[in-house]
């Protein structure tokens, strides 16, 4: 199983549920909205299913979809912007 991506939820609550590092999340969807609801305690009632992978780059938390970030040009940015310190 790859270790990140929207999964069909194993425990039955939500449609889809976001994996990450192999591990479920908070994070939920059901008809395409997308919630927060924490994994109940005990174990899987189906194999989760891959639906989504993740996007190849990351993007912005500040919800500017039509923008993407590169890893390593955001980290000299920040590393210029620190004075060259972290």
């Amino acid at each position: 199983m790859p270790e990140e991506g929207w999964y069909s939820d194993p425990y039955r609550v939500h449609e889809q549920r976001w994996f990450s590092d192999g591990t479920p999340t908070i994070l939920v969807r059901d008809r395409g909205t997308t919630s927060k609801d924490p994994p109940p305690d005990g174990s899987y009632v189906e194999q989760p299913r891959l639906i989504e992978s993740p996007p190849d780059q990351l993007r912005r938390a500040d919800g500017d979809e039509g923008a993407s970030v590169d890893p390593v040009d955001a980290a000299w940015t920040y590393f210029t912007l620190s004075g060259g310190s972290f």
